[in-house]
């Protein structure tokens, strides 16, 4: 079934040759990109995207100018041109750039009315979080189609797609979990439609509370003493505050209190910090769900 969604997102991507210099269409989330070829010079305005590329070993010659994850800094070219914030390009940067190609996604998304009438613009974004890990094997066939790299592509969710079997079957009866978010002193919790959803979703690890209704940042709120009173066998923690850069260590201090070392899951040392920037900010990146992948895997085995 997955061979078969993935033929049909890979052709989204219509060819009319497989020749250099003929022209492609690619259909994304906010229509259809005529190309030239196979593009050369890119610019990406979304680090999940980025994320995307450089795993395919596609070089951005423009990032974003902030909130770079601290797993993927050391792949930013440093004579990368800085071309504004996720939610505030530098269209004048953009323009000057001549590139043939630019990508926007998730918090960059709103600059693509204005982006296309500079250059091809596409829009990587998702169009729901049910389903995260196909998204971003996707995501990662649509580029490969882009930049002629569809081996390279399929070899990546060829692994993304292993690591995730082998995970859940150490999920596998294990117990229920909360996967809590920590914002600003407040907690709440992420579920089946949440940025982290692949861990209901795709590992089968079951939520301990039934109906979430993930917020926009905060998810769904709760207190202490709800979470001691649902007394999860697990918790996943996702810390905002350290994703966007406001402070870090900021989660692991809130949840130190004698509700929180009550429950089976302190207890049982069955707490995991997942990378605060992979589930925060690059949550549709291969790279940063592979890393959170394996975080959970050590924390199961643990």
């Amino acid at each position: 079934m997955k061979s078969v969604l993935l033929a049909a997102l890979a052709a989204t991507v219509l060819a009319t040759s497989a020749a250099v210099g003929q022209d492609i269409v690619v259909a994304h989330a906010q229509g259809e990109t005529s190309l030239t070829g196979v593009p050369t010079k890119v610019l990406v305005q979304d680090w999940a995207t980025f994320d995307n590329l450089h795993a395919l070993g596609v070089v951005a010659a423009g990032v974003p100018a902030s909130n770079a994850p601290r797993y993927l800094q050391e792949a930013v070219p440093a004579d990368a041109l800085r071309i504004g914030s996720l939610f505030e390009p530098d269209f004048e940067g953009i323009a000057a750039a001549d590139a043939d190609v630019y990508f926007v996604a998730a918090r960059s998304a709103e600059a693509y009315g204005t982006a296309k009438d500079i250059l091809p613009t596409i829009d990587m974004s998702l169009a729901d979080n049910a389903d995260i890990i196909g998204g971003i094997e996707g995501n990662l066939t649509k580029l490969g189609e882009i930049f002629g790299l569809q081996d390279k592509a399929a070899e990546l969710n060829e692994a993304l797609d292993a690591k995730v079997a082998e995970v859940k079957a150490v999920a596998e009866g294990k117990g229920n979990a909360l996967v809590l978010v920590t914002n600003a002193g407040n907690l709440g919790v992420y579920g089946p439609d949440s940025r982290v959803a692949w861990i209901h979703n795709q590992l089968g690890i079951p939520s301990a509370m039934p109906d979430v209704e993930d917020g926009d940042h905060g998810g769904d709120g709760v207190s202490f003493e709800f979470v001691l009173e649902t007394n999860p066998d697990w918790l996943f923690v996702v810390d905002r505050d350290a994703g966007t850069g406001e402070s870090s260590g900021a989660a692991a201090a809130l949840l130190d209190n004698e509700l929180i070392n009550q429950t089976k899951a302190a207890q049982a040392g069955h707490i995991i910090y997942l990378d605060p920037q992979a589930a925060y900010i690059t949550m549709h990146g291969y790279t940063g769900v592979m890393l959170m992948l394996d975080q959970v895997l050590a924390g199961l085995n643990g």
